[in-house]
């Protein structure tokens, strides 16, 4: 995690430059006083090769409203609004204003070499420099982060202005400067032979950063392809993530990787530390077993990285100026350093580089703070201070994770070697037992051959008893058999005559359920009575058939007619539950048609009504059928339920 965007936040910005001015009032209060009079002039000789403006030879205006001219600018009443800067360091602590900034240069009588103008920030939004030329003009140019990045004079990830020097003359150039994050303005004036030496210088370092940070992430890709433990993985992704953060801050990435997309560039540095912040927690609750040696810990991790992604989230939907706040990322950071400094307290010595790496971090961060409020001057360092610091990181981490490969081997090893003392102790006992139990086999063997013997004996005797008592067995079955033969007949007959007592006698309800208990036996017994003499198709008299789609019904197998069970019976149609309407018939028949209404409604608990019209229609079959029933008494009232075409 880079905390150089701690640093940027406006808000913080603040807070540090009213501390600073708080702390060195006096030495800000001579600094302005020795400015305050007239601008510093920066004089261009051979014997120099650069120079960075800073204090009194920058002036600044600010333009709330940003609605100032150029040429209102130059009114002497605006100009004489502008002041020297109290800082080295300039910057648009408001970020809603416009800013304008304007140098002296003094040019020499003759100089042989060819000179530019340099702004380090490269994530300022939009520069207007106003170049002065012969007769009072001036040539205007743009560039910034907003341009594709092929628009500019030089492709170089800073921003370069080529000045055509005239011998001995002084010109005044003017910068207005918006951007919708904190940006510092460092205008140095370097040769064309200085930029081009200083340019390779640092491509060579920033070639040297990312090829180190290529090299620990590919060999820890490698070790979690060979390994499958997910620290390996969040390294990786930490690492890259660290790269991708910088190719953002330093230029790289909008020069090589995104030249034509200035609009992801303004905001691709937030993405980055999304992803530096919730890896660096996930490789540190990986790396550390944060779960298993401090729980309450392994729980804040996971809502801070739920609350960082929600926050990624808001700001890039809702308030893309919250990508300002990169002061934010110093609570990860904090965590991280707090869990290794805690789990390496309690004995987990894997944790002691992690903690080392993070102090190198750590470092940086404060040394950018120091240099921010100008109490820390490293020259060139001061720009690399915190990448340097990323690399130490990176290699302390990857020592920890060695280091923790290493323990884990190590104890493995010891493991390893205790079960080897356990196997061998294991098996000098195993042998002793071997020995003593050899000893116990041979006379347990000679007290089993004696029993053997006995228990031969009592096998003989057990055999001869077996045989006994199959035979017995055997006539046992005979008999059961015979009982179960004897028991079948007797209930056919006692339903046979129950059967012939229902058809001809009276008998109550109870009993005649107990031959007609159900819908079903009604069923079946109207399906034997209709079809006993053979089915004939009632459509086209074809007298074959198959079971139909209800229960007891027949289809023909010719017309495909489907007959149900009660068509062409006195049942059809009728709404009386057939176990009530079969007892119905019973009783009517039993009483020779004598039976009232009245009594049936008691009896069936029917209404007298419904009673009434069923039994005149029985009645009526009983008055009709009195000739067939005398002569088949025992079909009794059986002679009543088919239709009179059926018969």
């Amino acid at each position: 995690m880079n905390y150089l965007l701690l640093l940027q936040s406006s808000y913080y910005q603040k807070a540090i430059k009213r501390f600073a001015e708080a702390l060195f009032v006096n030495l800000v209060f001579l600094i302005s006083v020795s400015n305050v009079a007239a601008q510093q002039k920066v004089a261009i000789n051979d014997q120099i090769n650069q120079h960075i403006f800073s204090y009194g030879e920058v002036e600044c205006l600010e333009d709330p409203k940003g609605t100032l001219q150029f040429n209102q600018v130059l009114s002497s009443q605006v100009s004489a609004q502008f002041k020297s800067s109290v800082s080295s360091t300039p910057q648009n602590y408001n970020l809603a204003s416009v800013y304008w900034y304007r140098i002296t240069i003094k040019h020499p009588p003759n100089t042989k070499k060819n000179w530019i103008l340099e702004f380090f920030d490269q994530t300022i939004d939009n520069i207007t420099t106003y170049i002065p030329v012969e007769n009072g003009q001036y040539e205007i140019e743009k560039f910034g982060a907003l341009y594709k990045f092929k628009n500019r004079e030089f492709h170089h990830k800073n921003f370069e202005i080529n000045l055509n020097i005239n011998p001995d003359k002084e010109y005044t150039y003017y910068f207005r400067v918006k951007s919708h994050q904190t940006a510092d303005i460092i205008i140095v004036l370097r040769s064309v032979n200085r930029f081009i030496q200083y340019a390779l210088d640092e491509y060579l370092l920033f070639g040297v950063f990312y090829g180190m940070i290529l090299v620990f992430a590919f060999y820890n890709l490698l070790m979690f392809i060979a390994v499958r433990q997910t620290q390996y993985l969040y390294y990786v992704l930490y690492n890259l993530s660290v790269a991708f953060y910088e190719l953002c801050n330093d230029g790289i990435g909008y020069q090589y990787i995104w030249p034509n997309s200035p609009a992801w560039n303004e905001y691709a540095y937030g993405f980055a530390l999304c992803c530096v912040s919730v890896f660096a927690l996930m490789f540190t609750d990986k790396l550390l077993f944060v779960k298993a040696k401090a729980p309450r810990l392994h729980k804040l991790i996971n809502v801070v990285i739920g609350a960082r992604i929600i926050f990624f989230f808001i700001c890039l939907f809702a308030h893309k100026q919250w990508f300002n706040y990169k002061f934010l990322e110093f609570i990860p950071l904090c965590i991280a350093f707090y869990t290794g400094i805690y789990i390496f307290i309690n004995g987990y010595r894997p944790a002691r580089f992690f903690v080392l790496g993070y102090s190198y971090l750590f470092a940086g961060f404060v040394m950018k703070l120091l240099i921010t409020i100008g109490q820390l001057n490293l020259g060139a360092f001061s720009y690399y201070s915190l990448s340097i610091c990323f690399i130490l990181e990176m290699v302390f981490l990857a020592l920890a994770l060695s280091d923790k490969v290493r323990i884990l081997k190590r104890q493995k090893d010891k493991a390893q070697l205790g079960i080897i003392k356990q196997l061998t102790t294991t098996q000098k006992l195993k042998e002793s037992i071997n020995i003593r139990l050899e000893e116990q086999v041979q006379e347990r063997t000679q007290e089993l051959l004696e029993k053997a013997n006995i228990i031969e004996k009592q096998n003989e005797d057990l055999n001869l008893v077996n045989e006994l008592l199959k035979q017995q067995a055997a006539d046992i079955l005979r008999m059961n058999l015979l009982l179960e033969k004897d028991n079948q007949e007797l209930q056919t007959g006692f339903e046979k005559v129950t059967r012939d007592r229902i058809m001809s006698a009276g008998v109550d309800f109870e009993e005649f359920s107990t031959i007609y208990p159900d819908a079903d036996s009604c069923y079946k017994f109207l399906a034997d009575l209709k079809w006993n003499n053979g089915y004939k198709c009632h459509k086209c008299s074809n007298t074959h058939s198959f079971n139909g789609h209800m229960h007891y019904s027949r289809r023909c197998s010719k017309c495909s007619y489907e007959e149900s069970v009660t068509a062409y019976t006195i049942f059809h149609n009728t709404r009386i539950p057939i176990t009530k309407a079969f007892y119905m018939i019973f009783l009517v028949y039993s009483s020779n048609g004598k039976i009232s209404s009245h009594k049936l409604s008691e009896i069936l608990t029917i209404r007298q009504s419904t009673c009434w019209a069923y039994s005149n229609r029985v009645k009526k079959l009983l008055s009709s059928r009195k000739k067939a029933i005398k002569n088949d008494p025992h079909q009794g009232w059986s002679k009543l339920v088919l239709e009179i075409h059926e018969e």
